[in-house]
């Protein structure tokens, strides 16, 4: 059997935002524990010109949602970024989840071929098929931010490991 654009795509995207609201669980946990500001951790980064916690939650939740409405042709929903707490940021990771959950597997039908068009800030925009848009594009730039934001809180001292980070389910 073939793998599909949808099984490529939503369940991973599922499973590592859930995996994200797990970081935030044990990071306020931590901040309870050690009583520290939560939005301490939250505005933390590892260099001072990468983005902070709070963006790299933004960015791995519009990733993740951009991707399923580039692939299917469905309208993404619209988040304003103004979460300044956990709960807002693992309120933001359930609703970006929902919409994921949403979209339909016969959706993804034709997408590896889709011509997907993703708009850059003072440049040119990128064109891809849908296929390496989403082998390509997609998926390493969520797995980075994803990634960086769990390296952010483990710096920071929290207690995570791999099997925070591989967890299974939501």
């Amino acid at each position: 059997m073939a793998i599909s654009m949808h099984s490529a795509s939503v369940p991973i995207f599922v499973k590592m935002l859930g995996n994200l609201s797990h970081f935030l669980d044990k990071a306020a946990a931590f901040a309870e524990a050690k009583k520290v500001d939560p939005a301490v951790l939250l505005g933390s980064r590892l260099y001072p010109d990468m983005l902070p916690m709070g963006r790299q939650i933004h960015i791995a939740c519009d990733t993740a949602k951009f991707a399923v409405a580039r692939l299917t042709g469905l309208e993404a929903p619209k988040f304003e970024d103004t979460e300044t707490t956990i709960a807002q940021f693992k309120e933001r990771i359930a609703r970006t989840v929902d919409y994921l959950k949403s979209a339909p597997a016969d959706a993804f039908a034709g997408s590896e071929t889709r011509e997907v068009t993703v708009p850059r800030r003072d440049r040119e925009p990128l064109k891809f098929e849908g296929e390496a848009y989403l082998k390509h594009y997609a998926l390493p730039n969520f797995f980075f931010h994803v990634t960086t934001a769990y390296a952010i809180l483990r710096h920071n001292g929290v207690e995570l490991g791999k099997t925070d980070y591989l967890r299974g389910g939501e």
